[in-house]
């Protein structure tokens, strides 16, 4: 596995790490995104949707479990926050990020063990107060490793 830290000033740069990523991303990637409430998932998937050309706004969809945005690869932003792990399989959203051809970005993933691939990457937010923030990364596979490895050189 291969692990990657970064510290971030505020909100902005949270999104625009974010935004780094997207415009990296050239092939379907699924990413895990993890934190307490507040520690800057959605903000991070707003910028990562400007990275992949996602035209018009994104917030977070957690009453409508899955929001799919149009982009330069399509994105399917998920937020499992009010959902429990047994009620996954009634809703059919294991199929929908299997086969989704772009990026599946899941907030709260570890409510739901074994929903995204094994190649994938796992990025923790850890609000350290004032609006800094700390951004984990993992690559969990090849792909995301590649990918990893190019996110840290270009993280802005």
């Amino acid at each position: 596995m291969h692990a990657w830290t970064l510290d971030l000033a505020d909100p902005a740069a949270t999104a625009a790490s974010g935004e780094a990523l997207g415009r990296l991303v050239d092939a379907p990637l699924h990413i895990a995104l993890i934190g307490a409430l507040g520690a800057g998932k959605t903000g991070f998937v707003q910028g990562l949707a400007r990275g992949l050309g996602v035209a018009g706004p994104v917030t977070s969809p957690t009453f409508a479990l899955v929001e799919p945005h149009a982009g330069r690869l399509p994105l399917l932003h998920v937020d499992l926050y009010r959902v429990e792990a047994d009620e996954l399989p009634h809703i059919g959203l294991d199929e929908q990020a299997w086969t989704w051809a772009g990026v599946v970005a899941v907030e709260w993933a570890d409510r739901a063990p074994g929903l995204l691939r094994d190649d994938r990457l796992d990025i923790e937010l850890i609000d350290e107060g004032r609006g800094g923030r700390l951004l984990r990364a993992a690559a969990r596979g090849p792909q995301s490793a590649a990918l990893l490895g190019r996110w840290a050189r270009h993280p802005r």
